[in-house]
C-alpha cells in the first residue's frame, strides 16, 4: 500500500449531500492531488468567503476571491488499475494476518486444553533429587520430610517385590549372553570353581616339583606324623620307644660312633632304593649316594669349600673366647 493510499484511507472522509461547505471545497479543489493553501497572516479578513477551517499556508501572499494560490503537495491519485493491484495486495495481507490471529488463538486453546501435571499433594511437581528431596530452596522440615517420604517408599517397594519373588517360589534371575540363549548360574559357578581349583592343583604340583624326591618324602611323613600325633599324649618321656628309635636313625656327620655303629637300615634310602655302601664326601644335606655311584666326585669342590669356611669361623669363636677368658 503507497503512503497516498494509506493517507486516503486513515485521515480523508467522503463528503455527504447536504455539506454547503464540502461542495465549495469540491469547486475550489479541482486539480488531481491534495492541495492545501493558506492566506498571508497579514492579510488575513473574516470578510473573505473561503472557509474558516480551511488549511492556511503563513508567509504566503494574501489571495484573492477569483484566484487562489494552491500548493500541490504528495503523488497524484492512483489510477484504476493501480488501486486494483493495491487492493489486492491489501486482501493478501490481511488475509496473512487473520491467518495468524486464528493460528495464536489456537495455539493458547490448546495449551489452555493441556493436561497439568501435579503430584499427590496437588502442587505442580518439581524436580526431585536421589535422595527423594526437591530441588531448590526449602526448609530442613520439608527436606528431612521428602527423605522420609522417599525411604518408606522404597522400603514398601522392596517388600512387594520380596512377596511377589516368594510367591513365584523364589526363582532366580534369568541371565542371558549377547545373543539371548538363557545363561546356566549354576554350570558356569561350577565351571569357574573348577577351574581354581585346577590352577591350585597344577600351583601345587609345580612346587612339589621344585623339590626333591627325598624332600618330599620327609613331607609326606611329617603330615602323617602329624595325624598320628594327636593320639598321643602330652608329655614324652626318656622310655618313649618311638622317640628313640627317631633319634637313632637320625644321621650325624661328626657323630665319632659313626665308624663303629652298625645301621640296622637294610641299606635303603627314604624312597626305598638302595644305597651306595663306601665312603663318601660328606655334604650339607646328608644325602648318601645312590647304589650306582662309581666313586668319582664330579663336583666342583663347593662343598668342601663350604665345610672349611663354616669350621674356620667355628675356629675362630672358640679362639676368640679363649683370648677373653685369659684377659
Amino acid at each position: 500500500m503507497s503512503l497516498a493510499d494509506y493517507l486516503a484511507q486513515k485521515y480523508l472522509t467522503a463528503d455527504t449531500p447536504g455539506d454547503k461547505k464540502s461542495k465549495k471545497r469540491k469547486r475550489k479543489n479541482k486539480e488531481d492531488g491534495l492541495k492545501i493553501a493558506d492566506d498571508d497572516l497579514a492579510g488575513w479578513s473574516k470578510g473573505q468567503d473561503d472557509d474558516e477551517n480551511d488549511p492556511r499556508l503563513v508567509g504566503m501572499p494574501k489571495t484573492s476571491k477569483s484566484k487562489t494560490t494552491w500548493t500541490t503537495f504528495g503523488v497524484a491519485a492512483p489510477s484504476t488499475s493501480t488501486q486494483l493491484v493495491a487492493d489486492a495486495e491489501k486482501a493478501a495481507a490481511d488475509a496473512i494476518l487473520a491467518q495468524a490471529a486464528t493460528d495464536r488463538a489456537r495455539a493458547a486453546e490448546d495449551e489452555d486444553a493441556a493436561p497439568e501435571v501435579i503430584d499427590t499433594e496437588g502442587v505442580l511437581s518439581q524436580p526431585k533429587m536421589d535422595s527423594g528431596a526437591n530441588a531448590g530452596l526449602q526448609t530442613a522440615a520439608q527436606v528431612a520430610a521428602a527423605v522420609a517420604k522417599k525411604r518408606e517408599a522404597d522400603l514398601k517397594n522392596a517388600a512387594e517385590v520380596a512377596a511377589e519373588a516368594a510367591k513365584n517360589g523364589g526363582s532366580e534371575t534369568i541371565y542371558r549372553d549377547a545373543s539371548g540363549r538363557i545363561i546356566n548360574i549354576a554350570m558356569k559357578r561350577a565351571e569357574a570353581r573348577k577351574k581354581v581349583e585346577e590352577e591350585e592343583r597344577k600351583a601345587a604340583e609345580k612346587e612339589r616339583l621344585a623339590r626333591g624326591e627325598v624332600q618330599n618324602k620327609l613331607l609326606e611323613k611329617r603330615k602323617e606324623d602329624l595325624k598320628e600325633a594327636k593320639y598321643l599324649s602330652v608329655a614324652r618321656y626318656a622310655s618313649d620307644e618311638a622317640l628313640n628309635s627317631e633319634l637313632k636313625e637320625q644321621d650325624r656327620w661328626n657323630d665319632p660312633a659313626m665308624g663303629f655303629l652298625v645301621k640296622k637300615k637294610a641299606g635303603r634310602s627314604v624312597t626305598g632304593k638302595p644305597l651306595y655302601k663306601g665312603g663318601f664326601t660328606p655334604n650339607r644335606y646328608g644325602i648318601r649316594p645312590g647304589f650306582r655311584w662309581d666313586g668319582v666326585d664330579r663336583g666342583n669342590g663347593f662343598e668342601a669349600l663350604w665345610f672349611k669356611a663354616r669350621n674356620r669361623k667355628k675356629d675362630r669363636e672358640t679362639m676368640e673366647y679363649a683370648w677373653q677368658m685369659d684377659e
